[in-house]
C-alpha cells in the first residue's frame, strides 16, 4: 500500500496505527468471540511495523510514498475518473477460506452464494455516478471513477478490500488482464460501503485512524455512532436506536407485553437485539427468550431454539438478524412444523427476496411485519439494470458480471462448470429477480443518496471562497489534491434537498433522520408474498406521539387474521381481579387473584385493588363500590314476619284465656286464683306479647324510646302481677291458722297499691333515662362487612343495666316465693305453677345476655325479642294452662268440693 502526501505524516499515520493495534489486542483479550479483531491486529501491527523503518526518499525534498509490498489480488471493478469513489459490497454471502499450510503462499480467497440483491446496490452506486458524470451540474468539468470490491459479508475479506481500496502500486485484475497503475495524492478519497455492520465496524477502524470517510447504506449498528470510536464513520442508514424505538413503540400499540428477542451472532445482530431487550424492560414488557442464531448454522444449535420458542409462550418473536440467518431460523421451523408465531422483522430482511420469493416459507411468514427504508423509485435505474451483457464492450473489465450472469441463467461462460454454455441470446428483461425488481428499492436508494452526499460535498469543496474556508486562518482545501479528512469535514455538513424531496444531512454522530415504511407480509392473489405499507414511522416529527403512524385495518395477521394476536406471559387481568407475581418468574409472569370483599379494581391488569370507602362495599363482580345493604329487623323479612306472627298468637292466646276466665269466672278455679290478679296478669302478658312489635321495624328516635320503656314496664307490671299472686298464695295459707289477721293486709286493695309501687319504681327509672340519656338509632358500619346495621343504643349503660336488674330483682324475689311455696296444696293453689314458670323465665334472660352479646347485626334485636316472647310463652302457659286445661276439659273437678279436698287434708 502507498501513502503519499505533501507534508509528514509518517510519524502520525504510525502512531495513528499503534495505538489501534494495541486497542484491538485488548478488545481481543475482552472479546475473544470476535474473530475479526484478530485479522485488524495481524493486519494492523504489520502497517505500524513497516512504518519503524526509515524511509529512503528525503521529505523535504519531494512527496513521499510509504510502501507495504505484498499484493492481495482482490477482483475489482473500476472505472478511471477525476476522483475515484471507492465502494464495498458484499456481492457473495460467505468465502470459502482455503486450507492454509503455512509453508506456501496462501491462495486467492474464493466466494460463493451471489447475492442479487446486493449486485443491484452496487449496480446503483455506479448509476448515480453515471447520472452525475452525464448532467455535469455538481462537479463541472470533473468526472467520478469508483472502484468498487466485493467483501463477501465477511470481516477479514472487507478489511482486505478496504485496504485495497486505498492501496497502490498493484496489479489490478481488470478486463482480464494487468494493470499497473500508480495511485497518489489520495485518489480515492471516500468510500461507500460496507453493508453488513460487522464489515463497516472493521473498516471503519481501519480508515478512522487515516480520517477517510466512509458512507455506509446499509449499517445500522447503534455502536457506529460513537465518534470517538469511529470519527469517519457516516451512513444513510438510520441507527438501530431508532428502528428500536420503532419496534418499541409497535410493541406497545398492540399490547404484547411477552416478546422473545432472536438475534444473528454479529454486531448487528447482538447490538440491535440487546438494546430493544433493555427498552422492553423498560417499557414494563418482559423478554421471554433472548438466543443467537449461530454462524456456523449446526442444525441441533437452531433446533433447540425452536424448542425454546414453544415452551416460553410467546406469540411474537422479534428476529433481529440479516436474512441469511433469518432463513436458517425458518428452515429449521418449516422442518419441525413450528406455527402460530407472529414474526417481526428487522430492516435487515424486512424486505428480503430470499425470503418473500420462495413459496416454501409462506406458511410461516404470512403476516410477518416489520419496519423498513423508506422505498423511493428511481427514474431510469431499471433500464441501466438491464443494459448488462457479457458481449458489451465495458463488460471486459467487470469481474462480477461472469458470476452474475451463470447464476442468473443456470449457464456457463467458461469451462471448468456442469452448467450447459450461454448462448449469448440471454436477456434480463426476460427473467423476473430481485435485481431487476424496483419496486421496492430502499437499501439501493441509501447507495443512491451516500453517492449523492459525497458529490455534494465535493462540490461544497470546490466553491469554498478563499477567505472564508473552514480551515486554519480560514483556508480552503486545495481542490486539485484533495485531503480525505478535509471532505470528512464537509460531508459532516451537508445539507440539501434531493430531488425527491428528501433532505439529506448527517447529525452529529454520523446518523441520518429515521424514516421508515412498516411493511405488512401478505399473500398475493395470484400466490407468493406481496408488501403492503400499513404504516410509517418519522423519526422528525415534532409530536412524539406521532412520530408512529399506522393503519391497522390494513394489517393481515399471520394466519390471515384480522386479530391482533395476543402475546402475554399470562393472560389479560379482567376488572374485579388484580395482579399477584409468581415467585421466581419475571415482573410480567403473574397470577390474576379475585379483590378482596370491599375492594375493587375497574380496569384490567390492575396491580392493586382499591378499597371502598366505609358506606359502600364491593358488588360481586368486585368492579365497582355499591352502597351497603341497611340491616335491621324489619316487618318485610322471614324472621320479622316469623316474630311478629309468634307475637300476635302469643297476644291472641292471651286473649282467649281471658275470654275462658271471663266466661268462666263463677267457677272455683278461676274464684280460688284470684281472678281480679288473673285478668291483670293476662292484660300484662297481652301488653309483654305486643311490646315485641315495638323492636320490629327501622329503629328510629322514637321507636328506640318505646321499646326499650314499653319492655321495661310491662314486664314489670307482668312480675308484680306474679309477685302478689305469690304473696296471697303464701298469706292465704298463713290466715288458715286459728286467729290469724295476716290476711287483711293482703286484700285487693293492698295488692293494687304493691303492684302499682312495683310498677312506679320502673316508670321512675325509665323517664330518669328518658331524660338524662334516651335510646337512639345507632348505625354500625362494619369495616369487613356489606352491610349496615341499625340497631338502638341505650343511651344509658347504667339506665339500660338497672331496668334490667330490677326486673331480675322482681323475678329472682318471686321466684323464692314461689319456691317456699312450692308443698301448698295443688287443688288449691298456683305455687308450683309459678314456680316452674319463674324458672323457664329466670333460665331465659339468663341465657339471654350471652346470646344477646354474641349475636351479630340484627340477630342482637331478634334475640332480644325471642327472649320477649320465649319468656311471656312461659308465663302463659305455665300458670294458666293447666287451669283452662281444667275448665275447658275437666269440669268436673271445677268444683269447691275437689279444691277444698286437698285442704282439709292439708
Amino acid at each position: 500500500m502507498r501513502h503519499c502526501g505533501r507534508f509528514p505524516l509518517r510519524r502520525t499515520f504510525r502512531t495513528f496505527v499503534f495505538k489501534t493495534f494495541l486497542k484491538n489486542m485488548f478488545q481481543v483479550w475482552v472479546e475473544p468471540r470476535r474473530s475479526w479483531h484478530r485479522t485488524e491486529v495481524a493486519i494492523l501491527s504489520i502497517l505500524w511495523v513497516a512504518m519503524l523503518f526509515p524511509h529512503k526518499s528525503h521529505e523535504d525534498e519531494k512527496p513521499f510514498c510509504d510502501v507495504i509490498p505484498g499484493s492481495i489480488n482482490l477482483p475489482v471493478l473500476e472505472k478511471r475518473g477525476d476522483i475515484i469513489l471507492g465502494g464495498l459490497f458484499s456481492l457473495h454471502d460467505m468465502v470459502v477460506e482455503p486450507n492454509l499450510t503455512y509453508i506456501s503462499r496462501p491462495p486467492p480467497t474464493k466466494c460463493s452464494r451471489f447475492n442479487f440483491r446486493t449486485f443491484r446496490w452496487m449496480q446503483t452506486m455506479i448509476f448515480a455516478i453515471e447520472e452525475i458524470n452525464k448532467e455535469g451540474k455538481l462537479l463541472p468539468n470533473v468526472s467520478l471513477g469508483y472502484k468498487i470490491y466485493d467483501s463477501c459479508s465477511t470481516p477479514h475479506q472487507a478489511l482486505k478490500a478496504a485496504m485495497e481500496v486505498m492501496g497502490s502500486d498493484k496489479a489490478s485484475m481488470a478486463g482480464g488482464g494487468l494493470q499497473s497503475h500508480s495511485i497518489c495524492n489520495w485518489a480515492v478519497p471516500a468510500i461507500i460501503g460496507d453493508g453488513g455492520s460487522t464489515q463497516s465496524l472493521v473498516v471503519a477502524r481501519f480508515l478512522g485512524v487515516l480520517h477517510i470517510p466512509q458512507v455506509s447504506y446499509f449499517s445500522s449498528c447503534a455502536c457506529l455512532s460513537d465518534k470517538k470510536e469511529f470519527p469517519a464513520f457516516l451512513r444513510t442508514m438510520p441507527s438501530d436506536f431508532f428502528q428500536v424505538d420503532a419496534l418499541i413503540q409497535l410493541v406497545k400499540h398492540f399490547g404484547w407485553t411477552w416478546v422473545g428477542v432472536i438475534a444473528g451472532d454479529d454486531a448487528y445482530g447482538r447490538g440491535g437485539a440487546n438494546i430493544f431487550a433493555n427498552e422492553v424492560r423498560k417499557l414494563g414488557a418482559c423478554v421471554a427468550l433472548h438466543e443467537i442464531i449461530p454462524k456456523h448454522r449446526a442444525q441441533k444449535a437452531i433446533s433447540s431454539i425452536i424448542s425454546l420458542i414453544r415452551s416460553s409462550g410467546a406469540r411474537v418473536i422479534l428476529v433481529f438478524a440479516l436474512e441469511q440467518d433469518a432463513a436458517a431460523l425458518f428452515d429449521e421451523a418449516l422442518r419441525e412444523g413450528l406455527n402460530g408465531i407472529q414474526w417481526l422483522a428487522s430492516e435487515a430482511w424486512s424486505t428480503a427476496a430470499v425470503l418473500s420469493t420462495p413459496e416454501k416459507y409462506q406458511a410461516i411468514l404470512q403476516g410477518a411485519m416489520g419496519f423498513a427504508i423508506r422505498r423511493m423509485d428511481i427514474h431510469g435505474l431499471r433500464d441501466f439494470l438491464l443494459r448488462l451483457h457479457p458481449s458489451n464492450p465495458d463488460a471486459n473489465g467487470d469481474p462480477f458480471l461472469i458470476p452474475f450472469w451463470e447464476e442468473v441463467f443456470q449457464c456457463s461462460l467458461g469451462e471448468g462448470s456442469d452448467n450447459p454454455p450461454c448462448t449469448g441470446a440471454e436477456d434480463l428483461s426476460s427473467v423476473a429477480n430481485i435485481y431487476s425488481d424496483v419496486s421496492q428499492l430502499r437499501i439501493s436508494y441509501n447507495v443512491y443518496k451516500a453517492v449523492y452526499a459525497i458529490v455534494n460535498a465535493l462540490r461544497s469543496m470546490r466553491d469554498c471562497d478563499d477567505g472564508k474556508g473552514p480551515f486554519a486562518l480560514q483556508a480552503c482545501p486545495d481542490a486539485a489534491t484533495i485531503q480525505p479528512w478535509q471532505l470528512l469535514h464537509y460531508i459532516k455538513q451537508v445539507d440539501y434537498l434531493n430531488s425527491f424531496g428528501d433532505e439529506i444531512t448527517f447529525d452529529g454522530n454520523g446518523d441520518p433522520a429515521a424514516m421508515y415504511d412498516l411493511v405488512n407480509w401478505q399473500l398475493k392473489q395470484s400466490g407468493g408474498l406481496k408488501f403492503v405499507t400499513i404504516g410509517k414511522f418519522d423519526e422528525t416529527v415534532v409530536n412524539r406521539q406521532q412520530t408512529l403512524r399506522i393503519q391497522s385495518q390494513d394489517i393481515v395477521w399471520h394466519g390471515n387474521k384480522k386479530q391482533v394476536p395476543l402475546s402475554v406471559c399470562s393472560n389479560i387481568c379482567p376488572p374485579g381481579t388484580r395482579k399477584a407475581i409468581r415467585p421466581n418468574f419475571p415482573i410480567c409472569c403473574y397470577d390474576c387473584m379475585v379483590c378482596a370483599a370491599g375492594e375493587i379494581s375497574n380496569q384490567t391488569d390492575a396491580i392493586e385493588c382499591v378499597r371502598c370507602l366505609p358506606e359502600f362495599w364491593s358488588n360481586s363482580e368486585r368492579t365497582a363500590c355499591i352502597p351497603k345493604q341497611v340491616e335491621f329487623l324489619s316487618f318485610s323479612d322471614t324472621m320479622g314476619i316469623t316474630l311478629m306472627a309468634i307475637a300476635l298468637i302469643g297476644s291472641f292466646c292471651t286473649c282467649v284465656v281471658a275470654f275462658v276466665f271471663s266466661y268462666n269466672r263463677t267457677t272455683p278455679v278461676v274464684r280460688a286464683n284470684n281472678s281480679g290478679l288473673s285478668f291483670l296478669l293476662l292484660f300484662s302478658l297481652t301488653l309483654c306479647f305486643l311490646c315485641s312489635l315495638t323492636f320490629i321495624g327501622r329503629p328510629s328516635r322514637w321507636s328506640c324510646m318505646l321499646r326499650r320503656t314499653a319492655f321495661s314496664i310491662t314486664f314489670v307490671l307482668c312480675i308484680s302481677c306474679i309477685l302478689g299472686k305469690t304473696i296471697v298464695v303464701l298469706m292465704a295459707f298463713k290466715a288458715s291458722f286459728p286467729g290469724s289477721q295476716v290476711m287483711k293486709w293482703f286484700g285487693p286493695a293492698q295488692q293494687k297499691v304493691i303492684i302499682s309501687l312495683c310498677t312506679l319504681v320502673q316508670v321512675l327509672i325509665c323517664t330518669v333515662w328518658l331524660t338524662v340519656a334516651p335510646p337512639t338509632p345507632l348505625q354500625l358500619i362494619p369495616r369487613e362487612s356489606a352491610i349496615v346495621i341499625l340497631l338502638c343504643d341505650e343511651g344509658s349503660p347504667v339506665a339500660f343495666g338497672l331496668v334490667l336488674g330490677y326486673i331480675g330483682l322482681l323475678a329472682s324475689l318471686c321466684l323464692l316465693l314461689a319456691f317456699l311455696a312450692r308443698k301448698l296444696p295443688d287443688n288449691f293453689n298456683e305455687a308450683r305453677l309459678i314456680t316452674f314458670s319463674m324458672l323457664i323465665f329466670c333460665a331465659v334472660w339468663v341465657a339471654f345476655v350471652p346470646a344477646y352479646i354474641s349475636s351479630p347485626g340484627k340477630y342482637s334485636t331478634v334475640t332480644e325479642v325471642f327472649a320477649i316472647l320465649a319468656s311471656s310463652y312461659g308465663l302463659l302457659g305455665c300458670i294458666f294452662a293447666p287451669k283452662c286445661y281444667l275448665i275447658l276439659f275437666r269440669p268436673k273437678k271445677n268444683t269447691r268440693k275437689h279444691i277444698m279436698s286437698r285442704m282439709d287434708k292439708f
